[in-house]
């Protein structure tokens, strides 16, 4: 019996990796589409969109399967508990990587985006979303609490690029379209980072019971 439960849990693992994979690919590919200004990755990222769609519904089914045929205790339970939460920002990462795919089209051309830190909050962002995933796979709570203490990098960043386009704006006021979709790019980025902390926050609660990570001591 415990055979088949372990066997079940390494397919959710598995399952979460790729799903995990697509989410990386999802980001990386929105961030060539912004900054490239190549329309071929923002078609890469409706695919992967969908990709992720699929496999997070299969995980929720596996994941209540689980848990009414198994009845899980103690880390198990906390392992599938924290899957069913991860699976939620997973798919969010998409949508608002797809997002950021769909705003790129209307950015072909733009100089603005070379006058901010947005490729900076990119790098950031799909650096976060990386190691979040790395510390599921490798079951590292280190990474984990610097995933978490690395989310105010992609928030002074966000903070820095408002400043940039409401100066972009005072100095030319025939740019406010390009910086309200920079705007609303550099917000998705933000909130694709609060989804990666919030993945190594139920990282760090499979493996310790608790969300709340000590950042003493913690540099970003």
């Amino acid at each position: 019996m415990r055979n088949r439960f372990d066997k079940q849990l390494d397919t959710l693992h598995t399952s979460l990796i790729h799903m995990g994979a697509l989410c990386e690919d999802i980001i990386a590919n929105a961030a060539k589409a912004l900054l490239d200004g190549d329309e071929l990755f923002c078609q890469k990222a409706v695919v992967i969109e969908d990709e992720i769609n699929l496999l997070e519904r299969d995980i929720e089914q596996m994941c209540v399967r689980l848990l009414l045929h198994e009845q899980p205790v103690a880390r198990d339970l906390r392992r599938i508990t924290a899957a069913q939460k991860m699976i939620t920002d997973m798919e969010r990462i998409g949508d608002q990587g797809l997002d950021i795919a769909e705003l790129s089209k209307f950015m072909l051309g733009s100089p603005v985006k070379s006058d901010i830190h947005i490729a900076d909050m990119a790098r950031a962002t799909i650096k976060m979303v990386t190691d979040s995933i790395d510390s599921f796979v490798h079951s590292d709570l280190e990474e984990a609490i610097a995933v978490i203490a690395y989310d105010d990098v992609v928030d002074d960043l966000f903070d820095k690029i408002k400043k940039e386009l409401v100066d972009q704006i005072l100095k030319d006021n025939r740019m406010a379209g390009d910086c309200l979709d920079l705007l609303m790019i550099a917000k998705y980025f933000e909130r694709i980072g609060d989804h990666a902390q919030n993945i190594a926050e139920w990282v760090h609660y499979s493996l310790t019971g608790s969300r709340d990570a000590d950042l003493s001591g913690i540099s970003p």
